[in-house]
């Protein structure tokens, strides 16, 4: 029963992901603007998804017990946030003004991989092994 609550997070990120996935671009196109203010030079880099996938990331890293978050698990946890990525792109293929497109899933795996490298610097390893 301790997985299953484990896990809850990354289930609930999903459901937000599929729930941002299933709205228009209009919608969307205003709940960044901070992050192109920072980063100028980076207005095609799409923030929604890298931000959505580093925290599925780190969600799907949680979910995993303890003594095996290692870099193999962690090469896993990127590989399953493409997956899932792969899927968000079907799924907006059905939503209007929607369409996939290979540079959200290459945000989607940087966001990933990002909070995966994070995750192994020693202070943030400490902090994600009190989860």
């Amino acid at each position: 029963m301790k997985y299953v609550f484990r896990a809850l997070p990354a289930v609930l990120v999903m459901a937000l992901i599929f729930y941002f996935s299933s709205q228009t671009g209009d919608d969307l196109n205003s709940l960044f603007p901070l992050f192109q203010r920072w980063f100028p030079g980076m207005n095609n880099f799409d923030w929604g998804h890298f931000v959505a996938y580093f925290i599925l990331a780190l969600a799907y890293l949680i979910a995993f017990p303890k003594d095996m978050r290692n870099m193999k698990v962690k090469v896993m946890v990127v590989l399953f946030c493409f997956l899932y990525g792969l899927t968000d792109e079907f799924h907006q293929s059905f939503v209007g003004e929607r369409t996939p497109d290979a540079k959200d899933l290459r945000n989607d795996t940087i966001g990933a991989g990002i909070a995966m490298l994070i995750s192994s610097i020693s202070p943030v390893k400490r902090w994600l092994h009190k989860l």
